[in-house]
């Protein structure tokens, strides 16, 4: 028997009623001889958690990379809210609202969990540099405006309240992923790209932080786009998967659909008994 948040992404997602907020049309990317991309098309929808599964080489990563425009796609387009973005320039891609985290933490592991998580909200800030050098006036108001945002909503959802004024670098692997999405959330994104969160952790980390991306999305109405190898994960909080291999889309369809689906079983985990369970089939 599904979960109650499994059962309602199944209806949710039958339903058609959400409109793609994330649109990749046509995507190539190639390193030299190398075609890390050839031609992968898919949709996000609005209010959705998309996955992308894949093995090792996919190309996963490399189209997280094209839509925050680390990359440069040879051909193709993205395109969203409505805008074309192939050609927004890097330092950009936040402003418009489109947040990520990385597989390897990009924390400042010298800085506080509440210095790190306000560095995400600097896309925002308002205030110019002479009042903001000197700490007065409008600055200071922005700032503590801020602090009680983060402090009230992102530290409170993720359960951090304990650590906030601790030194990142000294803290557990599991709590830096959890400050590392806390920076993306300081954001404000509209969709959230998160490149395999739960990467390293223990089972209870993972949990922890599946029911804490389930609240971002459902709560907070974030779309969310991920990369996981976990597949219990995926098939409990996706909405839609899309399946790469070797840089090719090879199937997109609900969790359930695409668990059973022979070219995935195939080419993402092998045809053998072992790969069914891995699936939960």
């Amino acid at each position: 028997m599904p979960s109650p948040s499994t059962a309602g992404r199944e209806q949710r997602t039958g339903s058609g009623a959400t409109q793609p907020l994330l649109i990749i049309e046509d995507l190539h990317l190639r390193f030299g001889g190398l075609n890390a991309l050839s031609g992968v098309s898919f949709k996000v929808q609005e209010g959705h958690i998309q996955a992308i599964i894949g093995p090792n080489g996919a190309g996963k990563t490399c189209i997280l990379n094209c839509i925050c425009r680390f990359y440069h796609p040879h051909q193709g387009r993205i395109t969203f809210a409505g805008k074309d973005i192939s050609k927004v320039p890097t330092h950009r891609v936040a402003e418009l609202g489109i947040a990520r985290s990385f597989q390897n933490i990009e924390l400042f592991r010298g800085m506080t969990v509440l210095d790190n998580i306000k560095l995400g909200h600097h896309v925002h800030m308002h205030s110019g540099f002479l009042s903001g050098g000197i700490y007065l006036g409008k600055a200071r108001k922005e700032e503590m405006r801020v602090r009680a945002e983060i402090e009230e909503r992102i530290i409170d959802l993720l359960e951090i309240e304990a650590i906030r004024k601790q030194v990142v670098g000294t803290l557990p692997y599991g709590l830096q992923k959890r400050v590392e999405l806390a920076r993306a959330l300081a954001m404000r994104p509209k969709v959230l790209l998160l490149d395999e969160p739960m990467a390293g952790m223990n089972l209870e980390e993972t949990e922890d932080m599946a029911r804490f991306i389930l609240d971002v999305n459902e709560e907070w109405g974030v779309t969310v786009v991920l990369i996981e190898h976990d597949m219990g994960v995926v098939m409990d909080i996706s909405d839609n998967v899309v399946v790469l291999d070797f840089g090719t889309k090879i199937a997109q369809g609900s969790p359930k659909d695409v668990s059973k689906n022979p070219h995935v079983i195939e080419a993402y985990l092998g045809a053998d008994d072992a790969a069914h369970s891995k699936l939960g089939l």
